[in-house]
């Protein structure tokens, strides 16, 4: 008789910027209720305690974003003005929609800053654990 063997992954399942595995759940079970992804962005490790998200916005300007923390939750949201002029369009193929993006940060983690070039929205972020939280050897008294 063959027997199933499984294996917690859980702990591999949290990102370095704390997104985590339900996180992860809802945003996939969304993905065909509205949430198709846009805009589509990637997480990097820049360092050891830095990281970066960019998020391709092509087409809006920095008033049309807002990048906002509140409880550990890092949002950016982004609405367009509609144009004033009216337009013939043959095909429109590019994005002119609202969006909101919320990613889980991990304690200690914060904004450093934001930027916006060339249809790329980068925001730095950095942990920095305080210092009573850091590993520290003890003494062995004799």
């Amino acid at each position: 008789m063959n027997s199933l063997q499984t294996f917690d992954l859980s702990p591999f399942a949290r990102s370095v910027i704390g997104i985590d595995k339900i996180e992860r759940m809802f945003n996939s079970a969304l993905e065909g209720v509205g949430n198709d992804g846009y805009p589509p962005f990637n997480i990097t490790q820049e360092s050891e305690m830095s990281y970066r998200i960019e998020l391709a916005v092509a087409g809006f300007t920095d008033a049309d974003l807002t990048v906002s923390v509140k409880d550990n939750t890092l949002t950016i949201k982004g609405a367009r003005k509609e144009e004033s002029t009216e337009r013939n369009y043959l095909h429109r193929g590019i994005a002119n929609r609202a969006f909101e993006r919320s990613f889980a940060l991990a304690d200690h983690v914060f904004v450093e800053k934001a930027g916006l070039k060339n249809g790329m929205l980068e925001i730095n972020l950095r942990r920095e654990v305080p210092e009573e939280k850091k590993p520290r050897e003890i003494t062995i008294e004799i």
